[in-house]
């Protein structure tokens, strides 16, 4: 009986050490400074209700976060739970790779405050919640009312000729450019959004799985876009800049217009005085409409976790009022929780242009074919290249908007043959 006791002490001792030994692996691909210490603290809440437990960061550059990432995973590589962008989610989740998270959300307690826009996005991917939205992030334009008064330009651009017209007014002044061009990762939401406003649709397909982005309007929107960059209305440089770029190109006034999401609040109103600059909708095309992207971000759990219970906690944390509403307020997301619209944060003045935006019934939220298994290739690969050969003259526009619709038409057309 003695030795029975002393083997059962020893299980305890040896379970209690495995627990204290129990390391979850968390990848951001989405990184900033601000975001990567916001993450660590809400880590810290999880790591102080679950004693022995352990989160270990990787935080990958998101202009190498897609291939970083890629590389990760065919070396074996895999963490227990990582943000998922909204673009990659097909892909791993028709490869296997992801966890469905349908049980625990069918007992989370706050399954039924997310919105429903967070659900059904968050079900992409066969009907099934691979991924749970954090917040989504829509596309508005900031504009510099300080270059805007030097230049002459008397109030913010409603249509893209204005939009043409207030950049060439800006660009005549001394190292001032009229748009922060973002010509390198990252750069698709710009073109899909001028494209379909020029084309006045955002329907990517045809009937029969043919894109449209070879048609005569998205050729002229994408051609819009080459232009502003030919003719010196945004900087030499951008045909290379990312989201940090276009953002200081914004705060530090060399450039008057930036479209972004509200997640280039956080640095823009640190150095930026709120008088400044303002928030509008994006122009309108020839059709009256303006097509901006939302696009939405979250937490997946990778199947091959040895720890999915505790991967589970960890996202529920991360995705409970209050780690949601914490995080959105320093990435600047819109969050996902319907509790979130009753905090004074989302009231302030510096919502109110997405707000309006969003209230506009001439501005339709464009969400781009994500479920597309091969999407994640074309945005953070191929477009990158040929946009930069468009915006360099190596190619024209038809050029690329051809290898455009060939690529898309094929993933198109096979996904149609699945279902």
């Amino acid at each position: 009986m003695k030795k029975l006791l002393i083997a059962a002490f020893a299980t305890v001792l040896m379970s209690g050490a495995a627990l204290a030994d129990t390391t979850l692996k968390l990848v951001e691909v989405i990184t900033s400074p601000e975001r990567t210490e916001t993450l660590k603290s809400i880590v810290s809440k999880f790591e102080a209700a679950n004693p022995g437990t352990k989160v270990e960061v990787i935080s990958l550059p998101w202009g190498e976060a897609f291939q970083k990432f890629a590389t990760m995973v065919s070396a074996g590589e895999i963490p227990d739970v990582m943000e998922m962008p909204d673009t990659w989610l097909s892909l791993y989740a028709n490869n296997g790779l992801l966890e469905s998270l349908e049980p625990y959300l069918a007992k989370w307690e706050h399954t039924s405050g997310l919105t429903d826009r967070a659900l059904e996005l968050g079900r992409d991917v066969n009907n099934t919640a691979y991924m749970l939205p954090y917040g989504f992030y829509l596309r508005a334009m900031f504009y510099n009312k300080k270059l805007f008064q030097e230049a002459g330009v008397t109030e913010p651009p409603k249509t893209m000729d204005e939009f043409v017209a207030a950049s060439e007014k800006v660009s005549k002044l001394p190292g001032k450019y009229g748009y922060c061009l973002r010509g390198g990762p990252g750069g698709l939401n710009g073109w899909i959004m001028f494209g379909a406003t020029m084309a006045g649709s955002n329907k990517f397909f045809n009937e029969d799985g043919t894109s449209t982005m070879n048609s005569e309007g998205w050729v002229k929107g994408l051609t819009w876009v080459v232009d502003l960059y030919k003719k010196g209305l945004a900087p030499k440089d951008s045909v290379n800049w990312g989201f940090n770029e276009i953002v200081a190109g914004f705060y530090t006034g060399t450039c008057a217009m930036l479209d972004q999401d509200p997640d280039a609040l956080i640095a823009i109103a640190e150095r930026m005085k709120p008088e400044d600059y303002g928030v509008t909708t994006m122009p309108k095309g020839p059709g009256g409409k303006t097509f901006p992207t939302i696009g939405y971000a979250g937490w997946s759990m990778m199947a091959a976790s040895q720890n999915k219970d505790l991967s589970w906690k960890l996202i529920e944390t991360l995705e409970g009022p209050e780690g949601n509403v914490d995080w959105n307020k320093r990435t600047g997301a819109l969050p996902v929780h319907k509790s979130a619209e009753k905090d004074p944060f989302y009231a302030s003045e510096q919502f109110k242009g997405w707000f309006a935006e969003l209230e506009d019934k001439d501005a339709v939220p464009t969400v781009m074919p994500t479920y597309l298994e091969e999407f994640a290739f074309f945005k953070d690969s191929m477009v990158i290249k040929t946009s930069q050969q468009a915006l360099l003259g190596d190619i024209t526009p038809e050029e690329m908007a051809n290898q455009w619709a060939d690529y898309l038409t094929k993933a198109q057309q096979k996904y149609l043959a699945k279902k």
